[in-house]
């Protein structure tokens, strides 16, 4: 079987990276729903000769473009998710700026979305294809239901609940094309991930003349600084939870006492017990004022709102057993593979706890969202390695038959 897969997808190689450079060369940037959707369009095209079917559902943020559902119907009632993403998170301009577009140099290609995720896409069309060939009967038994995000680098929620309305039933598996890492020729592949939480920090203070009444003001910049201090304090590496002051805004002009200020935090662990912890931890900062008017002691107001939330996908079982399966199929063909929990979401999170996932089954790559180079190397932009797309596709497909068979 190994052999047979290898000089399928082997001299079709070439065919499937022309398909990748034509995604790579749409900017489908999150904010750019007509690249997303066009992005969409052409993936459609490349799975209607396996008989698939499309359906496009409007993202729930009307700014963002349509997800893409293909389906095929099987004999039996058994299905198996597989999930990519649409979106990348570079805006043209900064395509344009930092000159980064396909281009290949040795064993990479780089450009944006090469390995997040568009070469993850252009994989599970490897694996569908490749299955149809050299297994038809198990192809055909299979209902195949492959979703496509077109917002996943916006944490979209809206997808998550249509993966699991989509999934609802006998699902073996879903299954997330994410880049795999390959290190010591070892794939890396994904069984947890952390979770995150989203919070706004708004602070009020009273506004005064900086030079002629500034007793009077309540600075609520400085309260600010005081809070975020203790946000800081409150990430705790022997727990793998952390909290991330990223932007901050507040006051006006220089000569004025600012009267307002605004943080956002994000926060993530693994464990879901460590999570409710860490958002009560962070709630309970709200109302705590330290700072006030010198005059008359008008206090500043800290309120802490929690935006968003996706909760961690933790270790469990049905991460375990596909990841076992696919031990078994590394064996067989001579490959390794290993587990890898990773700090950052994906789409895995929102089906975990109902549907048997696993994550990292791209192809390997490196610098994801990434853009920019230098002469030193310092920096260097997102690539894929074309040499990794037909082992992973061959171990993929190996894996697939083991579960199918289960």
């Amino acid at each position: 079987m190994q052999t047979q897969l290898q000089n399928y997808l082997t001299p079709k190689l070439p065919e499937y990276l022309d398909l990748l450079k034509r995604m790579v060369d749409i900017n489908s940037f999150t904010d750019n729903p007509a690249g997303v959707n066009a992005v969409g369009e052409l993936t459609a095209q490349a799975f209607a000769p396996l008989r698939f079917t499309a359906e496009t559902i409007q993202a729930e943020n009307p700014n963002f473009g349509k997800h893409l559902v293909l389906t095929r119907a099987g004999k039996s009632g058994r299905k198996i998710g597989l999930v990519g993403h649409l979106d990348t998170v570079f805006s043209p301009e900064e395509e344009i700026e930092h000159n980064f577009h396909w281009r290949p140099e040795g064993n990479r290609i780089y450009g944006p979305g090469t390995v997040d995720m568009k070469g993850g896409n252009v994989l599970i069309l490897m694996a569908l294809d490749a299955l149809r060939t050299v297994a038809p009967a198990e192809f055909e038994d299979i209902t195949w239901v492959v979703l496509f995000n077109a917002a996943e680098e916006r944490l979209s929620l809206d997808f998550g609940r249509l993966c699991r309305e989509r999934l609802a039933g006998d699902t073996l598996a879903n299954l997330v094309f994410e880049a795999g890492a390959l290190a010591d020729n070892t794939f890396k592949l994904v069984t947890a991930r952390k979770g995150k939480a989203e919070y706004r920090i708004t602070v009020t203070g009273r506004s005064a003349h900086a030079g002629n009444h500034h007793p009077h003001g309540a600075n609520a910049i400085v309260q600010l600084a005081d809070t975020i201090r203790r946000v800081a304090a409150l990430t705790d590496y022997s727990r793998d939870l952390t909290y991330n002051v990223g932007t901050v805004r507040g006051g006006s002009v220089v000569n004025r006492v600012p009267h307002f200020a605004e943080a956002r935090v994000e926060m993530r662990t693994f464990e879901p017990d460590i999570f409710e912890d860490g958002i009560a931890a962070m709630l309970a900062l709200d109302g705590q004022s330290t700072v006030a008017a010198v005059s008359d002691g008008y206090p500043c107001t800290v309120k802490i709102d929690l935006v968003e939330k996706m909760q961690p996908w933790s270790r469990n079982a049905g991460s375990n057993r596909l990841f076992d399966i696919w031990t078994q199929a590394a064996h067989q063909t001579g490959m390794a593979v290993e587990k890898e929990e990773r700090g950052g979401l994906s789409d895995g999170n929102h089906t975990w706890q109902t549907i048997p996932t696993m994550d990292g089954l791209g192809p390997a790559g490196a610098n994801a969202h990434s853009s920019e180079r230098s002469d030193d190397g310092a920096k260097d932009q997102e690539y894929v390695l074309p040499g990794s797309f037909v082992p992973k596709t061959v171990l993929n497909v190996t894996a697939l038959l083991k579960l199918i068979g289960q």
